[in-house]
């Protein structure tokens, strides 16, 4: 039995797509209970060493940090902003990886992307998936799924078959490396 699944749509977004699938992801793990992080509830001021050091780490970031260890695993999709991470998102990870040890804990990662277009945020999705073993993820799978709207029923979860078998795969990885 998994104690939760942590689950963030790495946008400040309301209606993010974003989040919507990370939360379909980890809703396929088997016995887990999901944990989803709303990137609107730790905001922050933007991070600087100066900031840093005349106030030390914001209790959001402290917050966030303690939700990674506490998890079984991560399930992170990404909205890409100009190429790159959305700044709500980044500046999270900044302020957290001042806190001790790597900032992924060692944790097991499932990886993703949408967006409304062809390139499904894959840019974004690369680049985290070179960055984020250097943070101490663990990063067992990734996926981009493209054109959001036509392959993703609010009731259905992933309408296109293809995307959906490529998901399970990486979900059914995610799940043997969190038991371990």
């Amino acid at each position: 039995m998994v104690d939760y699944i942590l689950t963030i749509g790495a946008s400040s977004s309301h209606n993010s797509i974003n989040k919507k699938l990370a939360n379909y992801a980890a809703n396929l793990i088997n016995g887990c209970q999901v944990t989803q992080i709303d990137l609107n509830s730790f905001e922050m001021p933007i991070y600087s060493i100066d900031r840093e050091n005349d106030q030390g780490v914001p209790a959001e970031a402290v917050e966030f940090k303690e939700l990674i260890k506490q998890s079984a695993g991560i399930v992170i999709s990404f909205a890409e902003h100009n190429g790159s991470y959305t700044a709500a998102f980044k500046n999270i990870m900044d302020w957290a990886s001042r806190l001790e040890g790597k900032l992924w804990d060692g944790k097991p990662m499932l990886l993703l992307s949408t967006s409304p277009g062809g390139n499904g945020g894959a840019t974004v999705l690369d680049a985290a998936v070179k960055a984020f073993p250097y943070l101490g993820g663990e990063v067992v799978g990734a996926l981009s799924v493209p054109k959001f709207q036509e392959n993703f029923s609010p009731s259905d979860g992933l309408i296109n078959t293809t995307i959906n078998e490529e998901l399970l795969i990486k979900v059914e990885a995610l799940q043997r490396s969190i038991e371990g």
